[in-house]
């Protein structure tokens, strides 16, 4: 079953002018018709006006008139109401995020190099059967102990 209004908010988002109306009214809530013509300034007034008409039918603008100007506000809910159905659903939990984050943290390689970039780093390796056994003040590869 659709969230109310689905199909509406996403048709109405799939317009990168109305997107960009959006992204504005985001970065200044409140704008008037006239200042959100600068947000698309190769589209006319009324092409603007018609965006800002489908916005406000997917509930995603609300206008309020001021004296006389009408001002229009970004309405986040309907956005929030898709992630909620569609997209928090899909991503890894948070709960499994901090699990797997406590896991490698409190793991028995904490703190250990990386064994590969290390034995790279070194050049040739030694064994174990090149070891001088019983000098005690020597350890691996032969560096003596400080």
């Amino acid at each position: 079953m659709e969230p109310e209004g689905a199909v509406d908010v996403f048709r109405a988002i799939a317009d990168p002018g109305r997107r960009a109306l959006m992204d504005a009214l985001f970065a200044k809530d409140g704008q008037s018709v006239n200042e959100l013509c600068d947000v698309l300034p190769d589209m006319s007034r009324f092409g603007v006006m018609k965006h800002l008409k489908v916005l406000a039918d997917a509930n995603l603008v609300t206008t309020e008139k001021v004296g006389r100007s009408k001002l229009n506000y970004l309405n986040p809910i309907p956005i929030q109401l898709i992630h909620d159905r569609w997209i928090a659903k899909y991503a890894v939990s948070t709960t499994e995020s901090l699990t797997e984050l406590s896991r490698r943290l409190s793991g028995p390689d904490v703190g250990r190099p990386d064994p590969i970039q290390e034995e790279n780093s070194r050049g040739p390796t030694t064994h174990l059967s090149d070891l001088h056994q019983g000098d005690a003040n020597k350890g691996v590869a032969g560096h003596h102990r400080s």
